[in-house]
């Protein structure tokens, strides 16, 4: 059977990752977390005090940067990796997610991580979610999917998300940072968050991971089939 490319954009905590992985699963794709790579590439930034702002330095920071998914056996998922070591958990935190928006916004930095994502899809066969992977890394994808959800949902997974690392979360602080980082990555100059005039609107406000799981598949088989 002939494989195809599946993109999957839309707003922070809409479920993005969750579907793709799942979706991936079922149709037996590999599922590439392009959120992961930015945020990889945000916690190498951080850790190393590089000044996002200077271009020149952010050009030398990004040649020391070795991205890659290795596959989880315990559990059954692809973790990201940063220089060989395992930053799965690491770029989760909530420092990360507060300058991972910022971070994305750099021109060169886009242009890294498209170019290795471009790369992981030659051979089709993928499910990557993210901001602009329907609009700018695969616009030819023959499947793309635009996530919504209301805003009172996102912060209460998100938040649900977090408070097991950090008890002393608050809802507030959840609500500010989506509004950032929505608000960026929204009005960002280099492939701002937008959904592709041909992507399929999911609003999972109202339906479980099994429902969402089960139309996402059901659009996915229908563009196999058209593509044989």
């Amino acid at each position: 059977m002939k494989k195809i490319i599946i993109t999957i954009d839309g707003y922070s905590s809409c479920g993005k990752s969750t579907l793709a992985r799942q979706l991936a699963g079922k149709l037996n794709y590999i599922f590439i977390d392009s959120g992961a790579m930015y945020r990889a590439i945000t916690l190498y930034f951080l850790r190393n005090h590089i000044n996002w702002n200077n271009r020149k330095k952010v050009t030398e920071a990004l040649k020391n940067i070795n991205l890659e998914f290795v596959y989880n056996p315990h559990t059954l998922k692809s973790d990201m990796y940063l220089n060989n070591e395992n930053v799965e958990s690491l770029i989760r935190d909530m420092l990360v997610s507060e300058n991972v928006s910022n971070v994305s916004t750099i021109k060169k930095v886009r242009e890294f991580a498209v170019a290795q994502q471009r790369k992981m899809g030659e051979k089709k066969g993928i499910v990557m979610d993210g901001r602009d992977i329907g609009t700018t890394v695969f616009p030819n994808a023959e499947l793309k999917i635009f996530m919504i959800a209301d805003t009172a949902v996102r912060v209460e997974r998100r938040f649900k998300e977090l408070y097991e690392k950090d008890p002393n979360i608050t809802l507030e602080e959840i609500k500010t940072n989506l509004a950032m980082r929505d608000y960026i990555d929204s009005n960002r100059e280099v492939s701002p968050l937008r959904k592709a005039d041909d992507a399929l609107v999911l609003d999972n406000t109202k339906l479980t991971e099994v429902e969402q799981l089960k139309l996402a598949l059901k659009w996915a088989k229908e563009k196999i089939k058209e593509t044989i």
